[in-house]
């Protein structure tokens, strides 16, 4: 199924931004999880706070630039189709982090350290890709005009 490079780009920060909201609403509840075990301890907002800050750096340092180069690829696709809006080896890595997020939080559950420090992972990685999305939109529609 072939497909405009708009298109692969559009659906690529889809899938992005999916990530990012599913991982702020997992990270949301491990949270209040942490904060039903020990109301009284502010851990589990300083692990927000730090997972914002951590995650801004990674959109800064390393997503802004994977976007940049995934859609460079895209646009220089001879034939695009749907499903080249990533590698192959994006898709494999998304089941082996959906896996291991999936894992790392049932085995949190019930023990507060380990639901703060995943939901500190969750919020870290949701801003890294809700804050690097922005340039789908911008690199995108840049590319169209030229």
């Amino acid at each position: 199924m072939k497909a405009s490079p708009q298109k692969l780009i559009f659906l690529a920060a889809l899938i992005w931004i999916a990530g990012g909201l599913s991982l702020l609403l997992k990270g949301s509840q491990l949270v209040g999880q942490a904060l039903a075990l020990q109301p009284d301890l502010a851990w589990p907002w300083g692990a927000v706070v730090l997972g914002f800050l951590l995650g801004g750096l990674k959109a800064k340092l390393v997503f802004n630039r994977s976007c940049r180069r995934n859609i460079a690829r895209i646009h220089a696709l001879a034939q695009p189709h749907i499903w080249q809006c990533y590698r192959g080896r994006f898709f494999l890595l998304l089941l082996i982090m959906i896996s291991t997020g999936a894992t790392l939080s049932r085995l949190a559950q019930g023990i507060y350290p380990l639901l703060v420090g995943v939901a500190c992972l969750d919020f870290s990685i949701a801003t890294a890709l809700l804050a690097s999305s922005p340039l789908f939109w911008l690199e995108g529609l840049r590319r169209r005009v030229d």
